[in-house]
C-alpha cells in the first residue's frame, strides 16, 4: 500500500471515519441477523405482547454493552501476535476484515439465513493476517512462515470452542428439556403448583451467577475490588439468592396464582440479550475500536513511518470507554426495534424448532436427513425390544401431548420449552464470555433449540426428515461463512496491499454501493405474496382468495409471455431466469395451499356453520389449480430452455404469429374473468362461452400446424414444442375457468363483490 509519507496521516483518519461508520453499519447488519437468538422463544411462546418482549430485551442489550470490554482484546490480539505488524499492516488488515464482514453478514441476511458473526470475524481476522504475513514475508525474503504470525494457540481455542458449543448446546438443550419435560409434563398447570417455584429459583439464580458474578471481570466500570469480594463470596450469594427466588415465587403462586413461567421467560430474554451483547459486541465493533487503539498508540508515540512503526501496545489490556460500549449498544437497540430483516430471520428458527404439525416445512429432504432419521428409526425399535415395555409407557404418558381445541392458536413451543431455550443459551454464552472466548451465539442459541424440540418430540415422523435436513443446511451455511470469510478478507486485504491506496478507495466506493442499493434502495415488491393473518373465517378466506387468483393469474400470463419473447430471442441466460421464477412461484403456490391445514385446524367457533367450511373447501381447489397450472409452467418453461440451449430452431411465420395471438387472447380471457368475478349478476354461461371461444382457437392452431409441418419442414422436436405451447395454454383455460366459476360461488356465499383490478 504505498501511500505518501505526507499524506499517511490524513488517509488514516479517513480510513478511522470509514470503519467508524462500518461499524454502525455492520451493528445495524449483525443484530438483524443475530436478534433472532433471544427473541425467539419469547416471541414463539407469546408469553407477553411483542411490544414488552422488545423492551425487555432492548434493556438487556444496553446493560450487556457495558459487559463486553473484556472481549475486544480478541480483535487486538486474539487471532495472531500484533507485535510482528507495522501499524500500516495492522490498519490494512483491520480495514478489509470490517469490508468483508459488511458484504458477507449482508449477503446472509439478504437470504433469511442465520449465520454467526463470530465465525465471519474470527476467520476474517485470520484471513486478514495471513494476507499480511505472506506479503511481508515475499517482499523482504526474511526467514520465519506465515504460522509465526498468527496466534496459534488462542485462535485455536477460540475455533474449538466455536464447534464445542455445537455439540454441548445441543446436548444440553436436549438433556435438561428432557428432565423437565418428565417432571412438568405438557399439562404443567398442575405440576406447576409444586415446583414451579423451585424451577424458577434455579433458573434466576443461574442467570444473575453466569450473567454478573462470572461476567463481573469483563465490565468496563467494574473496580478489582469488587469483583475480588463477589468471588469470596460466591457460594453465599448464590445459596440466599435461590432461598429468596423461591420463596418470593412461592408467595406468589400461592396468593395471587401467578405465573412464574412467565417470568422466568422474561427473565432469560433479558439474560440472553445480555449475554448475546457481552460477547457479540466485539464481532461488530472490535475491529474499529482496535484501529481507532491503534492510531492512538502511533500518534502518541510521535508518529514517525509506519512502516517501522510495530503494534507491541495491542497486546496491553485496554479497557475500552463505558461511553463507546453504551453508544453501540443504543444502536443495536434502535436496530431492533426498525429492521425488518430481523424478523424474516426470526421466522427461519421458530419454524425450525416449532411443534406445528403437518404445517409446511421450509427446507426440503435430504438424503443425510432420510438416512438419520431411519437409523433413529430403527434404534428405538431395537430399545422397546431390550428395555421393559412398564418404562416406555411411564415415558410415554410423561410425554403425552395433550389434544388441539378447535380454533386454539398453536404455539410454536409452551412456556416451559421457552424457559429451557432462554436460561440454558444464556447461561453457555455467559460463561464463555467470562472465559473471554468469542463463542457464537447463532451456534448456541439454534442448537438448544434444536435440542429441546428433539426432547419434546416436536420432530416426529411427519417433520423429522425437514428438521434434520435444515439443521444441517443452516449449519453448513455456517461453515460456508467461514470458508468465504477467510478467503474473501484475505483476497481484500491482499488487493490493497498491491494495489495501495486508490484500491482502498475503490474499495470503499464498492462497499458504500452495495449498502445503499441493498439497505437503502427500495427493493422490487411480491405482488403473489398475501399471508393470513390469525383470521380463518370465510370473509378472510374469500378476500385472500380473490386477492391471490387475481395477482398469480396476472403472474403466470407474465412469465408465459417473457419466456416466449426470450424463446424467440433465443436468450438462453433469460431463460435460466424464467425457470428460476417459474419454480419460485410454483413453490411459493404450493405454499399457500398447505394453509389449508392451518385453516382446517383454526376452524370457525361454530363448527357447524356449513359456510365457514365450504369456504376452507373452496379455498382448497381454487389453490390446487393454481398449482397444477404452475406446475406445468415450470414444464414448459424448462422444456423451452432445454430447446434453446440445445441450439435448437426456433418458430418463423404463422407458428410465431399464432403463439403470440394466443397470448393476447389469454390476456383478454384474464380481462373477462375479471369482470365476471367482480359482477354478481353474471350468468355462468357467458364465461363457458368465452372459454371455449379461446379454446377453438388453440384448435385451430393445431389444424395449422398439421398442415405446416411438411411445407415448413419442421422437426419433431420444434412440432413437439408448439404442441406443448398449445397443451399448456388450453389448460390455463380450462383451469381458469373452472377457478372463476369458484370464485363466484364463494363470494355469493360470503355475500362480497371483489374489486376489479388492472
Amino acid at each position: 500500500m504505498s501511500i505518501n509519507c505526507s499524506r499517511m496521516d490524513h488517509f488514516f483518519i479517513i480510513v478511522l471515519v470509514f470503519l467508524g461508520l462500518l461499524a454502525v453499519f455492520d451493528l445495524f447488519v449483525g443484530v438483524s441477523n443475530d436478534a433472532v437468538n433471544f427473541l425467539n422463544s419469547a416471541i414463539g411462546s407469546r408469553v407477553a405482547s411483542f411490544r414488552v418482549v422488545m423492551m425487555v430485551a432492548s434493556l438487556g442489550v444496553l446493560i450487556g454493552a457495558t459487559f463486553s470490554s473484556g472481549m475486544m482484546e480478541i480483535a487486538r490480539s486474539g487471532v495472531f501476535h500484533p507485535e510482528m505488524f507495522s501499524f500500516r499492516e495492522i490498519m490494512i488488515i483491520f480495514f478489509g476484515v470490517m469490508i468483508t464482514d459488511v458484504l458477507l453478514l449482508d449477503i446472509f441476511n439478504s437470504l433469511g439465513l442465520p449465520t454467526s458473526t463470530t465465525v465471519s470475524i474470527v476467520f476474517e481476522l485470520l484471513g486478514g493476517a495471513v494476507a499480511a504475513a505472506a506479503y511481508k514475508l515475499w517482499n523482504s525474503n526474511a526467514a520465519g512462515h506465515v504460522s509465526d504470525y498468527i496466534n496459534n494457540e488462542k485462535a485455536l481455542a477460540i475455533i474449538s470452542g466455536i464447534l464445542i458449543s455445537v455439540v454441548v448446546a445441543f446436548i444440553a438443550g436436549l438433556v435438561i428439556q428432557y428432565l423437565c419435560r418428565l417432571i412438568f409434563t405438557f399439562r404443567y398447570q398442575k405440576t406447576y403448583k409444586y415446583w414451579g417455584a423451585v424451577f424458577g429459583g434455579i433458573a434466576l439464580t443461574a442467570i444473575i451467577y453466569f450473567l454478573v458474578m462470572k461476567g463481573a471481570k469483563g465490565s468496563s466500570f467494574m473496580r478489582p475490588e469488587y469483583v475480588a469480594w463477589i468471588e469470596q463470596h460466591t457460594l453465599s450469594i448464590l445459596f440466599y439468592t435461590f432461598l429468596s427466588l423461591t420463596a418470593l415465587f412461592e408467595l406468589l403462586i400461592y396468593l395471587f396464582k401467578a405465573n412464574i413461567l412467565k417470568v422466568v421467560i422474561l427473565a432469560g430474554t433479558f439474560a440472553l440479550a445480555f449475554a448475546f451483547a457481552g460477547n457479540d459486541l466485539v464481532n461488530f465493533v472490535g475491529v474499529p475500536i482496535a484501529a481507532l487503539d491503534s492510531y492512538m498508540n502511533f500518534t502518541s508515540s510521535g508518529g514517525g513511518n509506519s512502516d517501522l512503526f510495530m503494534m507491541e501496545g495491542l497486546r496491553k489490556s485496554i479497557p475500552t470507554p463505558t461511553g463507546l460500549l453504551l453508544l453501540a449498544g443504543a444502536i443495536m437497540v434502535f436496530t431492533l426495534w426498525v429492521s425488518k430483516k430481523a424478523r424474516r430471520v426470526i421466522e427461519t428458527s421458530i419454524n425450525l424448532s416449532s411443534s406445528s404439525r403437518g404445517a409446511k416445512e421450509q427446507f426440503g429432504s435430504s438424503l443425510f436427513g432420510r438416512t438419520i432419521v431411519r437409523g433413529s428409526i430403527k434404534f428405538g425399535k431395537a430399545m422397546h425390544q431390550i428395555l421393559p415395555g412398564s418404562l416406555f409407557g411411564f415415558l410415554d404418558r410423561r410425554m403425552e401431548i395433550p389434544p388441539h381445541k378447535k380454533g386454539e392458536v398453536v404455539l410454536p413451543f409452551d412456556h416451559i420449552r421457552a424457559s429451557i431455550n432462554l436460561v440454558v443459551s444464556a447461561i453457555l454464552i455467559a460463561l464463555a464470555t467470562s472465559l473471554k472466548l468469542p463463542l457464537s451465539t447463532t451456534y448456541v442459541t439454534f442448537m438448544v433449540a434444536m435440542g429441546s424440540s428433539l426432547a419434546d418430540g416436536a420432530w416426529d415422523r411427519e417433520s423429522a426428515v425437514y428438521r434434520v435436513s435444515g439443521v444441517m443446511t443452516v449449519i453448513g451455511g455456517w461453515f460456508t461463512t467461514a470458508l468465504c470469510a477467510f478467503t474473501l478478507c484475505l483476497a481484500v486485504t491482499m488487493l490493497i496491499l498491491w494495489g495501495g491506496n486508490w484500491a482502498a478507495i475503490a474499495l470503499m466506493a464498492l462497499v458504500t454501493l452495495v449498502v445503499v442499493k441493498s439497505n437503502l434502495l427500495p427493493g422490487k415488491k411480491n405482488a403473489t405474496k398475501e399471508e393470513f393473518g390469525d383470521a380463518v373465517d370465510k370473509v378472510a378466506i374469500c378476500s385472500n382468495v380473490n386477492s391471490a387468483v387475481s395477482s398469480y393469474h396476472k403472474a403466470i400470463i407474465a412469465l408465459y409471455e417473457k419466456t416466449l419473447n426470450d424463446f424467440e430471442s433465443e436468450n438462453r441466460r433469460q431463460l435460466r431466469k424464467d425457470k428460476s421464477e417459474a419454480l419460485g412461484l410454483y413453490e411459493e403456490v404450493t405454499r399457500r395451499r398447505a394453509e389449508y391445514y392451518r385453516l382446517a385446524i383454526n376452524g370457525s367457533a361454530d363448527p357447524d356453520n356449513k359456510v365457514e367450511r365450504d369456504a376452507r373447501h373452496y379455498y382448497y381447489r381454487v389453490f390446487t389449480n393454481l398449482k397444477e397450472i404452475c406446475h406445468s409452467l415450470r414444464g414448459v418453461v424448462g422444456t423451452t430452455h432445454n430447446h434453446v440451449d440445445n441450439n435448437h430452431h426456433v418458430f418463423e411465420g404463422q407458428l410465431r404469429e399464432n403463439l403470440f395471438a394466443m397470448i393476447d387472447d389469454l390476456k383478454s380471457l384474464r380481462r373477462f374473468i375479471n369482470e365476471f368475478v367482480t359482477d354478481p349478476s353474471n350468468d355462468d354461461t357467458r364465461l363457458t362461452e368465452r372459454a371455449q371461444q379461446s379454446i377453438d382457437r388453440i384448435n385451430d392452431m393445431q389444424l395449422q400446424l398439421l398442415s405446416n409441418i411438411d411445407s415448413e419442414q419442421l422437426s419433431l422436436r420444434r412440432s413437439e414444442l408448439y404442441l406443448n405451447f398449445l397443451l399448456f395454454s388450453r389448460d390455463i383455460v380450462n383451469r381458469f375457468m373452472l377457478i372463476a366459476l369458484l370464485q363466484h360461488e364463494l363470494n355469493e356465499k360470503c355475500g362480497l363483490t371483489p374489486e376489479k383490478t388492472d
